[in-house]
């Protein structure tokens, strides 16, 4: 089992009625109860600064000792690189241009030289939407489906993504220097181009997931393979089509 421990994005302060100055905070102190919960027996007491329970009985702990290996997403916050860095938690680049996310690899492996260890590929995860078909044809006409996810959920004022408070200044500066337009105004090849959406036959899926691996340095590729209205079928065999071609040509290479 791994577990992935997600900080969330900023539309959920509004959703849970939460001051987002305190978003990082509450994470962090999530996290530091989780852990407890994960290796201590009950019952406890929790007192922190944002959460209050009077009693905590984990009666049945995780068979992973000390606990279950934590995975940590982002897609460009400097200080959640540092803080996956210096817990030796693998660190999962979500949707970043490739050589934003060469940046952040960097800048985690700083943090952990800097805690005393050097982090190999096991330590980096890169995350992509990817839809593989029998010809490159099919594939492209049935990848047009990802145009829904990359467009109509990320639309909105840029307040509500991100209220005040949520990003540090240096966060937000970096991800407009790395980012400057979004993703949902980026046609179809340029989604393709910046490798944000891996489209084509397994050869051609191979080819582009390889460069991937092999650039970044990774240990692991996460792939989104459904979006929009992308039929069952479709999906289906798009995830056959990974299993039994791209992905032992991926472990062979």
């Amino acid at each position: 089992v791994i577990s992935g421990v997600v900080r969330g994005i900023g539309i959920e302060s509004w959703a849970t009625n939460t001051n987002p100055v305190h978003n990082r905070e509450r994470f962090e102190e999530c996290h530091d109860l989780l852990l407890k919960t994960w290796t201590t027996p009950g019952p406890f007491r929790w007192e922190g600064k944002h959460f209050h329970f009077r009693v905590i009985n984990p009666w049945m702990l995780p068979i992973q000792k000390p606990h279950p290996p934590i995975w940590v997403p982002g897609t460009g916050s400097p200080e959640t690189v540092e803080w996956a860095a210096k817990r030796r938690y693998t660190y999962a680049a979500f949707l970043t241009p490739l050589d934003v996310a060469e940046d952040l690899f960097k800048l985690y492996h700083k943090h952990a030289e800097e805690v005393g260890y050097t982090p190999g590929p096991e330590h980096f995860a890169f995350m992509v939407c990817c839809h593989v078909n029998d010809t490159d044809a099919k594939a492209q006409e049935e990848g047009k489906h990802f145009l829904w996810r990359m467009g109509h959920p990320l639309r909105g004022p840029r307040e509500y993504w991100a209220p005040a408070g949520y990003v540090s200044r240096i966060a937000a500066l970096m991800t407009s220097k790395r980012r400057p337009r979004p993703l949902n105004e980026l046609t179809y090849q340029e989604l393709q181009d910046a490798y944000h959406l891996i489209v084509g036959s397994p050869r051609t899926v191979i080819e582009k997931l390889r460069h991937i691996k092999e650039r970044l340095g990774i240990g692991a590729l996460l792939l989104e393979a459904q979006a929009g209205r992308m039929s069952h079928p479709t999906t289906m065999r798009s995830i056959e089509l990974l299993g039994r071609e791209v992905i032992p040509a991926l472990q062979a290479s």
